[in-house]
């Protein structure tokens, strides 16, 4: 593979829009998006990439707190 190319193997490949959406929603909380050129995320520094991925961690901890619950918002 080469750079840029994304190498995650999703459980369920048919999710892969979604967990796109998803990783953008999360990077505009963060306050990234500015720096995102073409779906390319190599300008961005490693510190808040990970401050995206923990956001995205955290919200999904969330959703599954929130369905064993009872009270799914999803």
């Amino acid at each position: 593979m080469g750079a840029g190319q994304n190498r995650n193997q999703l459980v369920v490949p048919q999710a892969r829009n979604a967990m796109d959406q998803f990783k953008y929603e999360m990077a505009t909380q963060v306050g990234v998006t500015n720096q995102i050129q073409g779906g390319y995320w190599g300008f961005i520094p490693s510190r808040d990439c990970g401050a995206v991925g923990g956001q995205m961690v955290k919200r999904m901890i969330e959703a599954y707190e929130q369905s064993l619950s009872g009270k799914a918002q999803f």
